[in-house]
């Protein structure tokens, strides 16, 4: 997961995520929206709004042994 700013010249930066085995790419995908927006509303109204705040992350199949 990413967290990234639409401020030109910003860029995203790498933020610890917890790392899981989901079944599907559904529920990597309904863990990463919750997880998002836990992290976006422990941030301040007024930093979002001026860093113009934004979370990214993506679901990537991983082989098992």
């Amino acid at each position: 997961m990413w967290m990234c700013s639409s401020v030109p010249g910003n860029e995203c930066i790498k933020i610890p995520t917890p790392e899981f085995q989901f079944n599907d790419l559904y529920d990597c995908t309904v863990y990463g929206y919750a997880h998002s927006e836990e992290i976006i509303v422990s941030l301040t109204r007024d930093f979002v709004n001026q860093k113009k705040v934004f979370t990214k992350f993506a679901c990537e199949a991983q082989s098992t042994v």
